[in-house]
């Protein structure tokens, strides 16, 4: 597993005085104000946290040695990472990046239905797509009903499809 994961990016700056305006990638932009420090450059540079706080949708962030907006128009465009320890998870959550690309198989037979290649949140529940190979990729909803067992480690996904959730499917 990565040490650095994708947390933000910088699209912009806020006022005079180096703020940058961060396009946060995490379930909430309220992660950020934890954090002490933050890296770009796939984790190589470290960035020392000041300040994050909150703005509409955007966090407002504030490092060490970026006074000025010239300073922060430089990281205007990057990705900004976070050291995985550096988040603590609850029992039962994972982080996004580790589940693109794990098999999704059926909990009872088995059988492969495709690889995880997007996660995405609908307000009431997370939807993976599925991607198959030949096939259109299908949503699914991340309920109980359906979703079995999330395994990083093992590399799988274990699904229960509900009727109707994969179009080859008699209904």
């Amino acid at each position: 597993m990565k040490e650095f994961l994708e947390i933000g990016r910088v699209v912009g700056t806020h006022g005079v005085r180096g703020e940058m305006r961060v396009e946060c990638w995490c379930d909430s932009p309220e992660q950020f104000k934890k954090l002490k420090r933050l890296y770009v450059d796939g984790g190589r540079t470290e960035l020392k946290v000041l300040g994050a706080r909150v703005h509409k949708s955007m966090v407002l962030l504030t490092v060490d040695g970026v006074t000025d907006i010239p300073a922060a128009e430089t990281y205007r465009g990057r990705t900004l990472y976070h050291r995985r320890g550096d988040i603590k998870l609850p029992k039962g959550a994972h982080f996004i990046e580790d589940l693109l690309g794990l098999e999704v198989r059926d909990a009872d037979t088995d059988e492969l239905y495709g690889r995880i290649g997007e996660v995405f949140n609908t307000g009431a529940n997370d939807i993976y797509r599925l991607i198959r190979e030949g096939e259109p990729d299908v949503l699914v909803p991340v309920i109980p009903p359906i979703v079995k067992e999330v395994s990083p480690e093992k590399g799988v996904i274990r699904i229960t499809p509900m009727a109707g959730l994969f179009e080859d499917e008699d209904v």
